[in-house]
């Protein structure tokens, strides 16, 4: 009961607190994850968006022990990815991109689009009351035999899942104003205009004159008041 609750409140949450609050998760409890939130998951990854709707990826998932060992080792001894129940690994297939697009759709169309749909598989992962990982160091030949994979389709991630043994502290993140220009690089605009964090200053010095000018314009009220009354 208590489980379905937190699962509720979760569901609640707006996208970008899910967005916001995702962290990456590297402890897991020895708990099994329910399959219809496998399923959940596998399908945001569906939803991506792929260059003219071309879905060229494929996700399998792994759940035996001694895979998901061997898949630990080959991603550069990462051992404690062995402790999440559930591994899926995401596969390019990027000829089906180069029919339509050539070296683009090989080099960055399924690229981005796997990773689209590893993001969403992450932030769908949260909203359920799961931990995940995105992993993307791995010996890839060696995935590739582990999986059984053809030489046409290649490796694009690696995601854990399973229920979280940890809250990490969120990490520092930049300002926005330190992460965008505008209309060129390195442009920026002038005027307190854009209420981005850079007028932060100028905002908080509007405020405080208009509370003082307040404050001044009440005592006098106030002094007005208390004159008429000693006439009185």
């Amino acid at each position: 009961m208590e489980e379905e609750h937190h699962r509720h409140l979760k569901r609640e949450m707006t996208i970008f607190d899910c967005i916001r609050t995702r962290r990456s998760i590297r402890k897991y409890k020895d708990k099994p994850v329910p399959w219809e939130d496998v399923v959940e998951v596998l399908q945001a990854g569906k939803y991506a968006p792929f260059a003219g709707n071309i879905f060229n990826a494929k996700f399998i998932v792994i759940k035996s022990e001694a895979k998901r060992k061997a898949i630990a080792e080959a991603s550069v001894q990462q051992y404690w990815m062995q402790d999440a129940p559930v591994y899926i690994v995401v596969v390019g297939e990027p000829e089906k991109a180069e029919r339509y697009y050539g070296t683009r759709g090989v080099r960055l169309y399924t690229i981005q689009g796997s990773a689209a749909a590893i993001e969403n598989m992450l932030l769908t992962a949260h909203s359920l009351g799961l931990g995940s990982c995105w992993v993307g160091a791995f010996d890839e030949e060696e995935i590739r035999r582990i999986c059984n994979l053809p030489e046409h389709v290649n490796v694009q991630g690696i995601i854990t899942i399973g229920y979280a043994d940890e809250s990490p502290t969120p990490p520092p993140k930049y300002r926005i104003e330190h992460a965008m220009f505008f209309e060129k690089w390195w442009g920026r605009i002038e005027g307190p205009k854009t209420g981005l964090g850079w007028w932060g200053p100028y905002i908080k010095s509007a405020v405080t004159r208009t509370h003082e000018h307040v404050k001044k314009h009440a005592n006098r009220v106030v002094a007005k008041v208390r004159e008429k009354l000693k006439r009185k």
